[in-house]
């Protein structure tokens, strides 16, 4: 695996949420050769031993069940103690999601956008999806008033052992409408954490562009107001029928705008979909370097 991301050309690999524990071997034999340097880990990884797949919000610590927020913490750590070994001081995050007990409004609000087939890049100029996006929104606020508290306490309880090993945690913005904290909120969120050196914004260039499809936040707006706490970077491209992870500068992204924001301390990560050709991945390599280089 990392000698093929190697004949890309590429030096710096950040380790995902799909890493195996049968991966880790290899991965820490290329790391102790140095053949390949991390930049960042995503937790959780290496991955639980009961999956087998990509599981980023196995656990969450948005959790009403202590059985769970023991695990989310316990995990954690574990994600925390295995960028101490491979030498990687990023660790990026999902901070968990809202619940409904009933249907949620997302699913309901997504169900309506596939019925009226009005493409993702229309949506913010139609009245009709508006008006129920702002309704389901409505829902989501009522209750991440209660859930964000809970987000709040278990990153509290989180950010000693962060200090401890001199790592940044790395809060992620998310595409989902559900998934916390809101984007409007996510300053005020990350403030209220305190501990600017160890509590950080990462920047997703397709979720924040997601949601400016949707209308709920301007993407150059939200990165200057975020910019004072950020981390680091995923890059890649929305289209227009709202896709993400696609290669950049074949979407709706303007990737000049987001360059105004990277500075020499970020951390910028490739995060393609697997579907892409390697051709493709090669492509958006250059089209990065040329851009943000």
């Amino acid at each position: 695996m990392v000698e093929e991301m190697l004949s890309l050309g590429f030096k710096r690999i950040e380790l995902s949420h799909g890493i195996r524990l049968s991966l880790v071997p290899g991965i820490l034999q290329a790391v102790e050769e140095g053949i390949v340097q991390i930049s960042s880990v995503h937790n959780f990884c290496p991955l639980p031993n009961i999956v087998q797949h990509a599981a980023p919000n196995l656990f969450q610590p948005s959790s009403k069940d202590s059985r769970e927020l023991n695990l989310w913490h316990s995990h954690s750590k574990q994600t925390l103690d295995f960028a101490v070994k491979v030498g990687a001081d990023r660790i990026v995050m999902h901070s968990g999601s809202v619940s409904f007990f009933f249907s949620s409004p997302e699913v309901r609000l997504e169900k309506w956008i596939d019925e009226s087939e009005i493409s993702a890049h229309e949506l913010s100029d139609s009245q009709a999806f508006l008006k129920r996006r702002d309704k389901a929104m409505k829902a989501i606020r009522k209750v991440a008033v209660n859930t964000i508290p809970r987000i709040k306490e278990n990153y509290e309880k989180l950010l000693p052992e962060v200090k401890e090993r001199g790592l940044k945690l790395c809060l992620e913005n998310r595409e989902g409408m559900e998934e916390m904290p809101i984007d409007t909120e996510y300053d005020n969120f990350l403030e209220s954490l305190g501990e600017p050196e160890h509590a950080l914004y990462w920047h997703d260039t397709g979720h924040a562009q997601i949601k400016h499809q949707l209308g709920l936040i301007d993407h150059r707006e939200h990165l200057e107001k975020m910019s004072p706490r950020l981390g680091g970077f995923h890059l890649h491209d929305v289209s227009e029928a709202g896709r993400d992870h696609q290669v950049p500068g074949t979407g709706t992204i303007d990737f000049n705008m987001i360059a105004e924001f990277v500075r020499p301390e970020h951390t910028l990560v490739l995060e393609l979909s697997p579907r892409l050709t390697t051709e493709e991945v090669i492509a958006s390599r250059d089209y990065i370097i040329g851009v943000l280089g």
